[in-house]
């Protein structure tokens, strides 16, 4: 069964399901654009390319871009590389890009399509669960400069998103563990559901059991729906949707985005903001223990990778900060969140720890 989620204003199309979703709805979705260009990376099984091509037409001038597997690929040298042979090859607007693989695939390639042209359609398969319910849908896309990760960027919708379950039957399992931090954010933000899913049936979920990943990756993505809806620009409530990743992309730069994947760091994130809201007096100690007790069930590290004097550089570069202010995202209980730039600094460093 097919299940469908429209975001933003612009109503674009989220579609889940296996892997038939990708035959059935590409070749409609890609009818009015000539050549495609897919951008996958070295770690997506060729049996991926190959059903994405073979579901286009056979009239279509099809490319394959790889880029190397890595936060580090999401860089100024391939979005230029990309770019020129966008060029050389003749690509215009009535073409189209296909990201093929996890956030660093989408986040790149959808940087390129805001850019090239000053904008060409681009289409979103994410491979990882990740970047299922989350990178893929929102509109954000965005490389990594030396100064931080993600500062460089645009907004730019894609022109339909397919996620298929069957793609994860090949995710490793650290990958799979580090998807699994994006949902359950979105159960402490904002859907408890979410949360009491975890909390009820985590080991299932670390078994891939297929009908509540399908559930969890339909929620996610209700959720994200809902809240970019309600502020696309990310003016307001969207901002919530920045949990943990304040003190998550302090210890990914401070990493140099090596040995940790996105979803690791945001699960350290999350629970040092999990900290400061119970330090802050806004999360009650039994929720707070509650969290923690999900995330140590979950395997999720417990290394901060650093104190507040290790992170504090990196944390000023990131993107949130405005006007020299830190602003995080706490909680008042397991699915209600809220920003602030207000608090104590003593347990700010205190969350370090």
């Amino acid at each position: 069964m097919i299940k469908k989620v429209l975001v933003g204003d612009e109503k674009y199309k989220v579609l889940i399901g296996k892997n038939e979703i990708i035959k059935d709805y590409l070749p409609d979705a890609v009818s009015k654009n000539n050549k495609i260009l897919i951008i996958s990376d070295t770690k997506i099984p060729n049996k991926y390319i190959e059903l994405v091509s073979k579901s286009l037409s056979s009239s279509k001038s099809i490319d394959v871009h790889k880029i190397k597997s890595g936060e580090s690929s999401k860089s100024f040298t391939n979005f230029q590389i990309i770019l020129n042979k966008l060029a050389k090859k003749k690509y215009d607007r009535s073409d189209c890009i296909i990201a093929l693989g996890g956030g660093v695939v989408g986040d790149l390639s959808g940087f390129v399509a805001a850019s090239y042209m000053r904008g060409i359609d681009y289409i979103q398969i994410p491979t990882t669960l990740l970047a299922q319910v989350d990178s893929s849908v929102g509109g954000k896309t965005a490389i990594n400069i030396e100064s931080g990760k993600n500062l460089v960027g645009a907004f730019k919708n894609p022109k339909l998103v397919l996620i298929s379950s069957a793609l994860l039957k090949t995710l490793p399992e650290r990958e799979f563990n580090a998807g699994i931090a994006e949902v359950i954010k979105y159960g402490l933000i904002y859907n408890k559901k979410i949360f009491n899913i975890f909390d009820k049936q985590y080991k299932l979920i670390l078994k891939r059991n297929q009908r509540l990943i399908e559930e969890l990756t339909h929620e996610s993505v209700k959720t994200k729906a809902k809240i970019v809806t309600a502020d696309e620009k990310e003016l307001g409530i969207r901002a919530i949707l920045n949990f943990g990743h304040t003190y998550g992309h302090a210890v990914e730069a401070k990493n140099n985005y090596k040995n940790i994947l996105h979803g690791e760091a945001v699960a350290i994130g999350m629970r040092m903001a999990s900290k400061m809201s119970m330090l802050e007096g806004h999360l009650s100690e039994g929720a707070y223990k509650k969290i923690i007790n999900v995330f140590d069930a979950l395997g999720f590290s417990k290394n901060t990778s650093g104190n507040y004097s290790d992170l504090k550089k990196f944390i000023m570069n990131d993107k949130k900060v405005k006007n020299g202010s830190i602003n995080l995202i706490l909680l008042k209980g397991i699915g209600l969140s809220f920003q602030t730039h207000k608090f104590n600094i003593e347990n700010f460093k205190k969350s370090f720890s």
